[in-house]
């Protein structure tokens, strides 16, 4: 997947279907950006869906190489949620975020 994608669900305040490791989920966009190590990344609030944790809601940091399926739907993002916080550090670079 690019940043396209996720920018355009920030930028369009709607919500990302998407599946990632094995579950289907839907996460509101925060922030997307590269890592050091240059992968692509974004931050979200995963909305619902499944996950490897546990955690069906909450906070979730996601490389774009390894989601699939991955589209905008006609959801209203409630973004942003609280404990968001700009600048990333986890990002070198930032592409878009609230």
């Amino acid at each position: 997947m690019t940043l396209h994608t996720p920018c355009e669900a920030l930028r369009l305040g709607k919500c990302l279907e998407l599946r990632y490791d094995g579950y289907f989920r839907v996460v509101e966009v925060h922030a997307v950006g590269v890592t050091e190590e240059g992968h692509s990344i974004m931050r979200v609030w995963q909305v619902r869906g499944g996950s490897n944790s546990g955690e069906r809601q909450g906070w979730k940091l996601m490389r774009l190489d390894e989601t699939f399926s991955t589209h905008v739907i006609d959801e209203k993002s409630s973004a942003p949620r609280t404990g968001y916080k700009r600048e990333d550090k986890v990002m070198a670079s930032i592409r878009c975020q609230i």
